[in-house]
This record gives C-alpha cells, structure tokens and sequence, in this order.
C-alpha cells in the first residue's frame, strides 16, 4: 500500500528482483515502458521518453471506464538524470488530445538501488492531492 505523506506525496517502495540496469530501463526505454505503465487492461499507444535533462516525456494511455473508452495523455520533462539510479520528471495530465495540461503539474521521484541481482526501488509522486486517484498509489 503506498504512503501518502502529509506533503502530498504518495511514495511508494519495493524490492525488484531484478538488477538495476534492467529497471532502469523498463522506465527509461519507451518500448519497455509501454508493457507495464497504467492500470491492469491500460494501454499505452505513444511513448516518448527523451531521458535527458530538459528532455520530454509524453504518455498516451487509454482505459475503459464505466463511460467507455477514455485516453489521456501525462506530459511533462526530466528534470534529473542519473543513470541508472535516479530519474526525476515533471508530470501533469492533459486531454485526448494531447493539448494544454488540464491538472496541476506533479513531481516523480525514482531512485533505484543495486542491492546484488536485486533493486530497491523507492517511487515519490510529488503534488498528488489527498483524496484524488492518484492517492491510491500506481
């Protein structure tokens, strides 16, 4: 279960058994990202994930919804890049299509740590309001 902090922040950690490289790359590698980003029956059309500081990153997701069919895009920038152990970017989400930003724009935080084949991975979401969908964690 993630935690939400009283800063609004949902963190959320686990241990990957995987090594380090190979998590790095299933959020820095736009094809890996596509296979497990968003809730289970999600999926991901577009995927750019320019992994450099400044660099831009856009997701387009679709899921179904009780009203059907709904795709958002999630837009934003890295803002840090230090491969391969922490990843911070901008994040805010915008309409189907993949126009002006429609909700505050939030901060994700990954830091990744090598411990033998295995990674310990601690995610914080910055600027998630209490309450919202995002508060219940990713």
């Amino acid at each position: 279960m993630p935690e939400q902090t009283a800063n609004d922040a949902v963190v959320i950690e686990r241990l990957v058994e995987a090594p380090i490289d190979q998590v790095w790359s299933m959020w820095t590698d736009p094809q890996r990202f596509a296979l497990w980003y968003g809730p289970a029956g999600a999926t991901i059309g577009t995927a750019r994930l320019d992994v450099q500081i400044g660099g831009e990153r856009s997701v387009e997701m679709t899921v179904q919804t009780p009203g059907g069919e709904r795709t958002m895009w999630f837009l934003g920038e890295h803002v840090e890049v230090d491969s391969p152990r922490v990843l911070m970017y901008t994040e805010a989400m915008a309409g189907s299509d993949g126009g002006a930003p429609q909700s505050p724009i939030t901060t994700v935080r990954l830091e990744l740590t090598a411990t033998g084949e295995r990674t310990q991975l601690r995610l914080t979401h910055h600027g998630v309001q209490a309450g919202s969908p995002g508060a219940t964690g990713w």
